[in-house]
């Protein structure tokens, strides 16, 4: 079962051990460091280029790698408001069921004690869970799982130095379950970016977060593989993971994954286990995907996600013999090309097999998706593929969702230019309805473009009824969300003279 290695709730369970014996110390005379670093003011990356051969001669010392992070590595702790409504019975509580016992505070005798005593029950801000962060810049920004932070009404950052700030959300991206936070500090000890593309299976890692609460604790391990793939279970999008052996527990999700120099090179969001703890495989999202994320955050204030449009499998020894392929056994057999596609203006077709993208030779579909996750809508590349037998070479130039290749631009419920107040009683007997709201306010924005005005009273979107503003919201939320989907609002409604109308709003950014 894969689990975020984030601890829900402020409960943990610390097993002890005796008899533990201390293992002989290694070390190694250590260089010194000469490695330049580039600041793109977004975050500093090293120009450091590491051989393939002769990596390290030695046996390892961690010590300056642990020295140089521990300081970039923060504490988060997430805070909800308690709700005295009960979703389960009093026999089955989900945070058991998925993190073992112990875990959540909303477990077995303290869930029926609220049941029993919603009077009692707090109405103030109470911890949700904790996790880990990296600080990427001297001015207060952070990065860190999505799921660490979501849902969250309050974020409390704690430092390497016991100082505690208020964060908050720049920006998250729950595709690849990044996001991108803010305090007011200044004079932090940003960690430095290494190349996630340049590391090699079995180079030591260390993994620096806050499992269970501890603050500041580094484990030690090797790159298990790259380019993992794995039947989450989720809604992540990104499905390219180093995998390692480092020891990673709830509340490390977020935290940092280094190679020996202390460079970032990944961040641990995952493991595989039966028990909610490290059972021996870790998961980290590559430094690479995450720098090009937190920099669309930054500079776009959404995601750029770069389409080919084409629906494939991995091509495999069995597929291969199927369709006649003795070229290769390996890569990305495409099934379908869309019309108007960035694939269709390259000239791919049914039945090519991809082998190569941006100089990065792709073998199956993870390596695929994290090459296409490092681009951008406008970005040219250029595309290796098979066909009948022959390596063949195209040159395309990647669309957004849109079918565009221009940047998206960040969109929020207030792009829609209105506010919606809720309907007395009096107003639903004399319409003869039993729900909605009444806009309010309006300015130029979507609703207006799309003829609806003040007074303008709305009973259904997308066939969902409404009856205030978080409704609205929710609803906008979930359609902007969903990567399927058309980005339009259905609108019921009725007019200021009573008659009944339907509008559409058009969500997706009108072309330049």
């Amino acid at each position: 079962m894969m689990v975020a290695a984030s601890v829900l709730g402020s409960a943990t369970t610390l097993l002890a051990t005796s008899g533990v014996e201390k293992i002989r110390d290694i070390y190694i005379q250590s260089k010194e460091n000469t490695t330049e670093v580039k600041d793109d003011g977004i975050v500093k990356t090293s120009t450091r280029v590491t051989p393939v051969q002769g990596r390290y001669s030695n046996a390892l010392d961690f010590t300056r790698a642990a020295e140089s992070t521990i300081n970039s590595v923060v504490s988060i702790k997430s805070f909800v408001t308690p709700r005295q409504q009960q979703f389960y019975g009093n026999d089955f509580d989900p945070f058991e069921f998925f993190f073992g016992p112990g875990f959540g505070n909303q477990g077995g005798s303290q869930r029926r004690q609220q049941q029993q005593q919603p009077s009692q029950q707090k109405s103030e801000p109470q911890q949700k869970g904790s996790g880990s962060g990296v600080i990427i810049s001297e001015d207060g920004y952070i990065v860190t799982n999505n799921h660490v932070i979501d849902g969250a009404e309050k974020l409390e950052v704690t430092l390497n130095d016991n100082r505690k700030f208020n964060a908050r959300v720049v920006g998250t991206d729950p595709n690849t379950d990044i996001a991108l936070l803010k305090i007011s500090a200044t004079k932090l000890s940003p960690i430095v970016f290494g190349n996630s593309d340049d590391v090699k299976v079995g180079e030591w890692v260390l993994a620096v977060g806050n499992p269970f609460g501890l603050n500041s604790s580094v484990t030690a391990g090797i790159v298990s593989a790259k380019a993992r793939g794995i039947n989450k279970g989720n809604n992540v999008g990104i499905e390219s993971f180093i995998q390692h052996d480092a020891a990673v527990n709830p509340g490390n999700s977020g935290g940092a994954l280094v190679n020996v120099e202390g460079e970032l090179i990944g961040i641990n969001t995952m493991i595989y286990s039966q028990t909610g703890n490290y059972a021996g495989h870790s998961f980290a999202i590559p430094s690479s995907v995450v720098k090009k994320i937190i920099t669309d955050i930054k500079q776009y204030g959404t995601v750029q996600r770069a389409v080919l449009g084409v629906s494939f499998t991995e091509l495999d020894d069995e597929k291969a013999k199927e369709n006649g392929i003795t070229a290769t056994t390996e890569g990305i057999y495409i099934n379908k090309v869309n019309d108007r596609s960035a694939a269709k203006e390259a000239g791919l077709r049914e039945g090519d097999v991809i082998v190569g993208l941006n100089g990065a030779n792709i073998k199956n579909g993870a390596q695929m998706l994290e090459e296409m996750s490092k681009l951008r809508p406008g970005d040219k590349a250029t595309i290796k593929y098979y066909r009948e037998n022959k390596l063949k070479t195209a040159n395309v130039t990647f669309k957004n969702d849109q079918g565009t290749t221009r940047i998206t631009k960040s969109s929020d419920f207030t792009s829609l230019g209105c506010a919606f107040t809720p309907l007395t009683s009096e107003e639903k007997e004399e319409l003869g309805i039993s729900n909605g709201v009444k806009v309010s306010g309006i300015k130029d924005g979507k609703f207006k473009d799309a003829g609806i005005g003040n007074g303008f009273i709305i009973t259904d979107i997308n066939n969902m009824r409404v009856n205030n503003q978080d409704e609205v919201e929710d609803i906008y939320n979930a359609i902007m969300r969903d990567k399927e989907s058309d980005k339009v609002m259905f609108i019921t409604g009725i007019t200021t003279t009573g008659k009944k109308v339907y509008r559409a709003v058009d969500l997706a950014d009108a072309e330049d």
